[in-house]
């Protein structure tokens, strides 16, 4: 990310992101309450040192399911202490005593019986502890930095760790596009996840550097802050700049693929532009036929909350699934230089 505009003046200082797991704290909040009854159990998990699919092949083992019988709706980091859904399915089968599951990196918290599988995205939030030690850098100006991405938000730009060590990712997904591999398909569908990341980024970072990331350009798709309705930007309307100013609503930029989704020709080629030097990803994303969708260039931190601790910046906040708290930071302290 450290090629990417940033909003509000850059970070105030630098410091030690996951120093230990527990300098990185995350909860899933589902947003509905399971079922009580139904062929699938919810799960609620609190691992550290272990990321989720360590989780969900362990787990497939201890219920004799195969791995595709487990749902989930995000993925969390191994080097963290997070909590998170999972969902098994167990049609017409005595559930196994899930405290004996519990292990060295993961412990069941909780078990009920839910209608459905989880499916990616299926969560509403994420609640964050951060901590970043060994601060060094300008106190103040981290302050400045933080009420104004409580009040204004922040570029909602895709974190590195969709783009895999180094950016293996996107190196892959450019191989994919070229013909040079074949992944399995769980490989695939990360790569080109990576991809339209990438892309997107490329989009808000043009955005960021000429100031029109809150500000609806003609045949801008704006989507409703909350929901996924969108409509186009026409340039006749009169109430568009306050609202995005309220927060009611956000200008939107490319998921690539075939189509526009909302978005004119004006804002199409806009985007085209911008991601010029990535001919080879446009082309490669529309050529395998996934669909265009939008996605909002701002992010909102719900409940934001800081402070220091001597050396130590703390952090709390909550942010809609699929926001990187790494995109949040990135706009407040470096973490990526500190050895």
């Amino acid at each position: 990310m450290s090629a990417m505009a940033q909003a509000w003046g850059g970070p105030g200082g630098c410091g030690r992101l996951r120093s230990e797991p527990e300098d990185f704290r995350v909860e899933e909040i589902l947003g509905f309450a399971p079922d009580g009854a139904g062929e699938h159990v919810l799960l609620w998990i609190e691992k550290r040192g272990a990321n989720t699919g360590d989780v969900v092949e362990a787990l497939a083992r201890f219920a004799g399911v195969r791995a595709s019988a487990i749902g989930t709706s995000g993925r969390k980091d191994r080097h963290a202490v997070t909590g998170q859904w999972f969902s098994v399915h167990l049609p017409g089968r005595e559930e196994p005593d899930w405290s004996d599951f519990s292990g060295e990196h993961w412990w069941v918290q909780r078990a009920e019986r839910h209608g459905r599988k989880l499916r990616t995205g299926t969560h509403r939030a994420n609640r964050f502890r951060l901590r970043v030690r060994d601060f060094s850098g300008d106190r103040d100006a981290v302050e400045v930095r933080l009420a104004r991405i409580a009040t204004d938000g922040f570029p909602n730009y895709f974190g590195p760790q969709r783009f895999g060590q180094a950016g293996e990712n996107l190196r892959r997904a450019r191989a994919l596009f070229a013909g040079s591999i074949r992944p399995r398909r769980s490989l695939r569908s990360i790569y080109l996840s990576a991809a339209r990341s990438w892309l997107f980024n490329r989009v808000l970072a043009a955005r960021v550097a000429d100031g029109s990331w809150l500000q609806a350009l003609p045949d801008d798709a704006l989507m409703l802050a909350g929901r996924r309705s969108m409509f186009r930007c026409t340039g006749e309307e009169t109430d568009l700049a306050s609202r995005i100013v309220a927060g009611d609503l956000h200008v939107t930029g490319p998921l690539w693929g075939r189509g526009t989704r909302v978005a004119g020709t004006a804002a199409h080629a806009r985007e085209r532009e911008w991601v010029a030097g990535d001919v080879d990803l446009v082309a490669g994303l529309e050529a395998v036929g996934m669909e265009a969708d939008r996605r909002a260039l701002r992010a909102s931190a719900a409940g934001l909350d800081w402070g220091f601790d001597d050396d130590t910046l703390e952090l709390a906040f909550e942010l809609e699934s699929g926001v990187f708290a790494t995109a949040l930071l990135f706009e407040v302290v470096d973490t990526a230089t500190v050895a």
